[in-house]
């Protein structure tokens, strides 16, 4: 095996791990021995549990990454395009925290990790929103005079939002309602711009 079909083997069974029994409740022992490499294998890798843990949480923010990129590379408007984007942030959140069982509890207890970990994810969630509000300026379906504080507002109203969507405490299709409307109100100049979805 080449190192990085290791590496990536031994961050598979430590998500799965994590997601059994919690961070608190595996060991390097169990992540070595699930994954049949061996602790010395395990530690010419990672330090610590908490190590791959990072690296977990860091393969699922960059799968949300590559997802909301594909939508910014899409042939579509860019009110679609910021609409499409915060959506599947939502609802990609929401399916890696709820797939990930112990994982879920362990996400939201050790929030300010999870703040450190998602550094990358956030910078780059930024500059699409940013390039699409780029986009949408251009092609005059956006009057946005800020495009850098306009993009970081959007950025962290999403992440404020992200707890009560994933947990119910707010209807996922009356959110994506909203979004809609709050797109549309917020950034369309033109009427064109505006759906009726």
């Amino acid at each position: 095996m080449t190192e990085k079909v290791t590496k990536k083997l031994l961050v598979k069974v430590a998500k799965q791990r994590f997601a059994t029994n919690g961070l608190e409740n595996t060991t390097m022992d169990d992540i070595a021995q699930a994954s049949e490499k061996g602790r010395r294998t395990l530690y010419t890798y990672f330090k610590s549990k908490e190590e791959i843990y990072y690296e977990v949480m860091e393969s699922e923010l960059d799968r949300l990454a590559d997802k909301l990129a594909e939508i910014a590379a899409q042939i579509i408007s860019p009110r679609e395009k910021v609409i499409e984007i915060i959506n599947t942030h939502f609802d990609v959140i929401r399916e890696t925290v709820m797939q990930n069982g112990n994982l879920q509890t362990d996400i939201y207890r050790n929030i300010w990790v999870v703040e450190k970990v998602r550094k990358n994810f956030d910078l780059t969630e930024l500059e699409l929103f940013q390039s699409v509000l780029t986009e949408g300026n251009n092609a005059g379906e956006f009057d946005v005079d800020n495009i850098n504080l306009t993009a970081d507002i959007w950025h962290n109203l999403i992440k404020g939002l992200e707890v009560p969507y994933v947990f119910g405490c707010i209807d996922s299709e009356y959110t994506k309602h909203y979004v809609n409307k709050l797109v549309n109100g917020a950034l369309c100049l033109s009427p064109h711009c505006v759906s009726n979805t």
